[in-house]
């Protein structure tokens, strides 16, 4: 058993195992985010004109009743049930704004087709406003959609395609036309909500900001927050506080916890996870199933005919072990770090579907020191 415990073994290609690094310290900005400051998703309908006929079909009629708005706005009155809109396509648009963007910046965009246009390339976004979710236009759009593919179609059918043709970006596309406001800053209490709330790394980001402003100036209220209390030294400048406080390094808690995507077959293993001392069989048996079809003629000038007949085949075998030779039962010795619980999972030689199964049952049976969570 020595032998097969000592071996290395690489997963299956199926199998991606990521194996996070020693906790480092890490910045307090990597860690947290000011209560107050934050993104604002922005919304808008356009339409994309200049295609190579590849925009929308007849059967949206939003797209043209869109196109008709537009050039009613121009000066210009048709009859929709004469607007061919093969060269037009209707289009949402969507972005980010971030906090203290001024009125004058730019920012890019996403356009994404809303109806049956075959591809975006090509065409170029007319004006559109982008509202917030207080319905108020805090941004408008307008330029040439970038498109990171390809598509082309033949006269029989047949196409050849790259990437996704049906949304691309507007670089710098939209000028914003007015600030989101941010209260953050404001008041004598600025708080700090971790991305990953833990009661480890809330306490020592609390410490490590009352070394660097001062005892009673940070509290960890809960594993998500952090108060700060603006000194008054900072009264004036909480620019300043926030980038002193964002400099700070901290030794982030990592939990025990692995994560297992079923549909991918992606195993993580948090750096804390830890293996009991146990016994793990593993065993598979494959059943393969083959049919044959086979011809019997008459031999020449015989009285006969031609006849097929199908033969079926039935093999089975047990799964065998990284050496080749049939077993069942693997011994796993208890592991004080996340590279010993690697070796000794590369000497099982499961494959990923495997793998999860048996952390699963280690779970259950006491012997794994970790958080699972299945996606």
């Amino acid at each position: 058993m020595a032998p097969l415990m000592n071996r290395l073994l690489v997963f299956l290609p199926l199998l991606t195992l990521w194996l996070p690094s020693p906790a480092e310290a890490a910045r307090v900005r990597e860690l947290v985010e000011i209560a107050g400051v934050r993104d604002n998703q922005l919304t808008g309908y356009g339409i994309v004109v200049g295609l190579n006929g590849t925009g929308d079909s007849q059967q949206s009629r939003f797209t043209i009743q869109s196109v008709a708005a537009i050039l009613r706005r121009l000066g210009v009155t048709i009859d929709p049930a004469l607007i061919r809109t093969k060269n037009a396509a209707a289009v949402m648009v969507t972005t980010n704004l971030g906090p203290h963007v001024n009125p004058g910046t730019r920012v890019d965009v996403t356009v994404s087709s809303m109806g049956d246009a075959r591809s975006l390339l090509g065409g170029t976004l007319v004006q559109a406003p982008l509202l917030g979710a207080d319905q108020e236009v805090y941004a408008v759009a307008q330029g040439s959609v970038v498109i990171g593919g390809f598509s082309a179609q033949g006269g029989n059918g047949s196409s050849v395609s790259l990437n996704h043709v049906t949304a691309g970006r507007v670089p710098n596309g939209a000028i914003v036309e007015r600030a989101v406001p941010m209260s953050g800053l404001e008041g004598d209490i600025i708080e700090l909500n971790l991305q990953q709330p833990s009661f480890v790394t809330a306490s020592r980001i609390a410490t490590a900001i009352n070394g660097e402003l001062g005892e009673d100036a940070a509290q960890a209220t809960n594993s998500g927050t952090v108060q700060v209390r603006v000194p008054e030294a900072y009264a004036s400048n909480r620019v300043g506080l926030v980038a002193a406080i964002q400099q700070l390094e901290v030794d982030p808690d990592q939990p025990s916890r692995i994560i297992i995507d079923e549909r991918t077959g992606t195993i993580v293993l948090g750096a804390g996870v830890t293996i009991g001392e146990v016994a793990i069989a593993q065993g598979g048996l494959t059943i393969e199933v083959s049919e044959r079809f086979a011809v019997s003629q008459p031999r020449a000038l015989a009285d006969g005919t031609t006849v097929v007949t199908q033969e079926s085949g039935v093999r089975a075998e047990t799964g065998l072990n990284v050496e080749g030779a049939e077993g069942t039962v693997a011994y796993v010795p208890a592991t004080a770090s996340l590279a010993d619980v690697v070796r000794a999972l590369n000497a099982l030689g499961a494959g990923p579907r495997d793998l999860i199964a048996i952390f699963q049952a280690l779970r259950s049976a006491g012997a794994l020191q970790a958080e699972i969570e299945v996606q």
